[in-house]
C-alpha cells in the first residue's frame, strides 16, 4: 500500500503555472483590498502579479526627436534620455562588442583577446597595444581581469552555474583575493556577487555552494547577496514549489565588472552560456564612470536583499526590512529610496560635467568621446520604471524611413509596446527563437510546452500585422541553429538615410511582461557617431539576421508549429509569468 501523500506534495502534484495564474490573480485582488483597508495580513497571499497592461498612448513627436532630421549631430536626436538617467559621454574605441558566447567566456575567463599590430615596434599601455601607425584594443581575459583586479570584481547575474566552467571563475576570484592579501598593491581588493535568492537556492547544489567556501575563507573582502522579490511571500511563498517559485519575479541583471571595464549582457554565469547558447555581449574598457555607477546599483540591489553568512544562512542588513517577512510597502519605498539614489546622484554629477564639457569651444576630434551612455533600470516591484519610458519614447519616435531591429530570445511583448509597434511609421524586423532553440525545449513537465505558448503568441502577432495591413513594414524572423539556444535581447536603431544603426539597447530585458512588471532590470542605450562601433553594431546585428528566415502565414501550417487546444486555452494564464 502506497504511503500517504502529505498536503504539500498534494499541493506541489497539482501545481501548475496555469493554477498559479487563477490563484495570482485572485490573491492579487486581496492584496490591494488589503492595502486599502489594512486588513490582515491573512489576505496577503500574493503581490501584484496579474495586472492589466496599459493600453499605449501614441505621444506627439518633438522637435529634434529621433524620427527628425537635419540635425548637426546623430547624438543629439537622443540626448532627451539625460532627462531620465545619467548620460555618460565615452570613447566610441573604448565600446567592443563581442559576438559570441566562446568569445564572452574568453573574455571573461580565459586568454588574451587582441588584433595583432601590423609593425614589428609596440608597447602595451594601460591594456592598449599602441604602435607608431596602429591603436588596438587589447582587452586581457576575465581569468587575467580577475587576477590582476586591483580594487574590485562585481558581478551580477540571475544564478552561477555549478559546472567545471563555473568553477574556474570561482577559482580565479580566490586566487584574486588570495594576491591581494600578500600583495601591497591591491590589499583593498573587493569581491561582491549579486544573485536572485530563488534560483541561486535551488536545489543541494547551488550557487550558494559554489561561494560558500570562499565566504568562509575571505570573510572581510567576499560579499554575496541574494535578492529576493517582495511579491513571493505568505502563502504564496508556502505552497509554490522550488522549480516555479522564481516565476513571480527574479533579480534579473546580467554585470560583469572588473575595477574600470565592464562587459553587459543578457546572459548568466553558465556553462550553456559559455558554450551554445546565443546572447549579446558589450564590453567598456576603462569606463570608470560607467564602472561606478554600475557598481553602485548593484551594492544599492545588495544592500536591500539577503545576505549570505559562512554557515550558509541568510540574513538582512541592520535596519532593512526584510523582502517577504516585513511590510510590502515598507520594504519597496525602502529599497526604491535606495536605489534611486544612486540614479540620483550619478545624473546630476554628470549634468554638471556634460555642461562644463558642452561649454568649451574645441570640438571632438579623433579618440575623444564621441559616444553616450545611458543606464536605464526597471523594478516595478519596486516602482522604478526608467527603462520602460525610454523604451515606449524610443518606439514613439521612430519615424518613417527609419528601421528598428528588435530581438528578443522569449518573444512577448507587452500591450504597450506591440501598441507602439503596429502604430508606429519605422519598420521593424523581429527576431526572436525558433521554436527548437527556445531555452525550454524538450524540458520536462509543464516547461516543455511553453516553446509551443510562444508559437501561439508569435501567430496571434502575425496574425495582426495581417489583419491591419502592416506586412510590408513589420516582419517577424525566427533563429534557427543546430545544437544551439537562443537568448538575445535589445535593438539596434537606424535613422532615416542611415546604412548603419546609431544606437542600441543592450541588456537583460526581454520587452516582455516579466521584464516590465516582475523582474529587476538593466541595460544600456548606446547612442554613438563612432564610425567603427557603428560598423560593430551592424555586423552583430547582420550576423544574428543571417541565421533566420522571415515569418509567413505558411510557417505556423507546418507540422512543427502544431498548437494543442489545451497550450491556446492555458498561455493567456501563464504567458506573463515567463
Amino acid at each position: 500500500m502506497a504511503a500517504p501523500m502529505s498536503w504539500r506534495r498534494l499541493v506541489h502534484s497539482v501545481y501548475s503555472p496555469a493554477i498559479a495564474g487563477v490563484f495570482t490573480r485572485i490573491s492579487d485582488r486581496l492584496f490591494r483590498a488589503r492595502e486599502r483597508t489594512g486588513g490582515s495580513s491573512v489576505l496577503l497571499l500574493a503581490p501584484l502579479l496579474a495586472e492589466t497592461d496599459p493600453a499605449p498612448r501614441r505621444v506627439s513627436r518633438p522637435t529634434g526627436s529621433a524620427g527628425a532630421q537635419g540635425t548637426d549631430s546623430l547624438c543629439a536626436n537622443f540626448r532627451w534620455m539625460g532627462d531620465h538617467v545619467p548620460a555618460f559621454r565615452v570613447p566610441g574605441t573604448h565600446v567592443h562588442i563581442l559576438t559570441s558566447p566562446d568569445q564572452f567566456y574568453q573574455t571573461m575567463k580565459l586568454g588574451i583577446w587582441f588584433h595583432v599590430c601590423q609593425t614589428p615596434t609596440y608597447t602595451l599601455q594601460h591594456n592598449v597595444l599602441c604602435c607608431e601607425y596602429f591603436y588596438f584594443f587589447f582587452p586581457l581575459s576575465s581569468q587575467a581581469r580577475i587576477k590582476t583586479a586591483q580594487r574590485r570584481v562585481v558581478m551580477a547575474s540571475l544564478y552561477l552555474g555549478t559546472g567545471q566552467l563555473e568553477q574556474e571563475l570561482v577559482d580565479c576570484m580566490e586566487e584574486a583575493l588570495q594576491r591581494s592579501q600578500e600583495s601591497s598593491r591591491s590589499p583593498d581588493l573587493k569581491v561582491s556577487v549579486l544573485l536572485d535568492y530563488t534560483r541561486g537556492s535551488r536545489g543541494q547544489v547551488n550557487s550558494r555552494t559554489m561561494l560558500l567556501p570562499l565566504l568562509q575563507r575571505y570573510t572581510s573582502q567576499m560579499r554575496v547577496s541574494l535578492y529576493h522579490t517582495p511579491d513571493l511571500r505568505g502563502l504564496l511563498r508556502l505552497l509554490v514549489p522550488q522549480r516555479f517559485n522564481e516565476t513571480i519575479g527574479v533579480q534579473h541583471i546580467k554585470v560583469y565588472l572588473f575595477d574600470d571595464s565592464i562587459i553587459i549582457s543578457g546572459a548568466n554565469l553558465s556553462d550553456s552560456y559559455f558554450t551554445n547558447r546565443q546572447d549579446r555581449y558589450v564590453l567598456l574598457e576603462n569606463c570608470s564612470e560607467v564602472a561606478d555607477f554600475f557598481s553602485d546599483l548593484v551594492e544599492a540591489v545588495g544592500d536591500v536583499s539577503l545576505q549570505l553568512q559562512p554557515d550558509d544562512s541568510v540574513s538582512m542588513l541592520e535596519g532593512m526590512v526584510h523582502p517577504y517577512k516585513g511590510n510590502r510597502q515598507d520594504f519597496s519605498a525602502a529599497a526604491r529610496e535606495r536605489i534611486m539614489e544612486v540614479v540620483s546622484t550619478a545624473q546630476a554629477r554628470q549634468r554638471v560635467l556634460n555642461r562644463m564639457e558642452d561649454s568649451e569651444d574645441e570640438g571632438m576630434s579623433d579618440g575623444e568621446e564621441d559616444t553616450w551612455v545611458f543606464p536605464l533600470v526597471q523594478m516595478k516591484p519596486l516602482g522604478i520604471r526608467v527603462d520602460e519610458q525610454v523604451t515606449q519614447r524610443l518606439l514613439t519616435d521612430a519615424g518613417p524611413d527609419s528601421t528598428v531591429f528588435l530581438t528578443s530570445g522569449y518573444f512577448n511583448l507587452t500591450r504597450a509596446y506591440m501598441g507602439l509597434v503596429l502604430g508606429a511609421g519605422a519598420s521593424y524586423r523581429i527576431l526572436t527563437a525558433s521554436p527548437e532553440v527556445n531555452g525550454f525545449f524538450g524540458a520536462k513537465g509543464v516547461a516543455g510546452a511553453i516553446p509551443a505558448a510562444y508559437i501561439h503568441i508569435a501567430q496571434q502577432f502575425y496574425s495582426q500585422v495581417c489583419r491591419l495591413g502592416q506586412q510590408e513594414r513589420v516582419h517577424l524572423h525566427e533563429y534557427h541553429r543546430p545544437q544551439w539556444t537562443f537568448h538575445a535581447k535589445g535593438l539596434w536603431y537606424y535613422l532615416r538615410g542611415q546604412d548603419r544603426p546609431c544606437l542600441t539597447l543592450i541588456g537583460s530585458p526581454n520587452f516582455g511582461y516579466r521584464s516590465v512588471h516582475r523582474d529587476l532590470e538593466a541595460q544600456i542605450a548606446i547612442v554613438t557617431e563612432n564610425e567603427d562601433l557603428q560598423s560593430q553594431l551592424q555586423e552583430e546585428q547582420e550576423m544574428l539576421y543571417r541565421r533566420s528566415t522571415e515569418v509567413s502565414g505558411s510557417t505556423f501550417e507546418r507540422p512543427d508549429r502544431h498548437v494543442k487546444l489545451w497550450v491556446k486555452l492555458v498561455t493567456p494564464l501563464i504567458k506573463n509569468f515567463f
